[in-house]
């Protein structure tokens, strides 16, 4: 697996990836979160704008491209405050990793997004909804520790994780 900063010409089969992991992740449990288009084409396009797009690719997919994943510098608003815990380190910088998507048929999405992450910053927050379950094992696995929980702009709840390696 290879990660790389999406570009405009990956859009259409970023979309097909996103759309994919939506319905399934409706299918498995998790109904609430990424409802009425979200992450739209607009969003992602707005993310391969301003540089924080990124791609997982496998040669041996079609494709090629067989994941996506935002991973934003902080202050990330929404993590300002969060209820029923506290963030492991509150003052260094930290990066976030928003609207992670594979193929459900590749493995190994969430392993390069992490290790891609970690080869830029030794501080990553990430959230997530609390039906997925899938996520929060994945969370688990690769050494995150909950948090607590935060709010999106929406009012929507979400479970926040972070994983410090000083």
């Amino acid at each position: 697996m290879k990660v790389r900063k999406a570009v405009f010409s990956d859009l259409p089969a970023v979309m097909d990836v996103i759309a994919t992991a939506r319905d399934r992740m409706h299918a498995y449990g998790n109904p609430n979160q990424w409802v009425n288009g979200y992450p739209s084409v607009e969003v992602i396009t707005e993310d391969i704008s301003i540089g924080v797009g990124y791609v997982v690719l496998n040669d041996a997919y079609p494709a090629g491209i067989v994941g996506y994943f935002a991973f934003i510098p902080s202050p990330e608003p929404t993590y300002a405050t969060i209820y029923g815990g506290a963030w492991l380190d509150d003052i260094l910088p930290y990066h976030v990793i928003h609207r992670i998507a594979g193929s459900p048929d590749a493995h190994g999405i969430f392993a390069a997004a992490i290790d891609y992450a970690f080869s830029v910053d030794r501080n990553i927050r990430i959230d997530t909804h609390r039906d997925n379950l899938p996520m929060q094992h994945c969370l688990a696995k690769h050494g995150f520790t909950y948090c607590g929980i935060i709010y999106l702009d929406s009012g929507a709840e979400r479970l926040a994780y972070q994983r410090l390696e000083l």
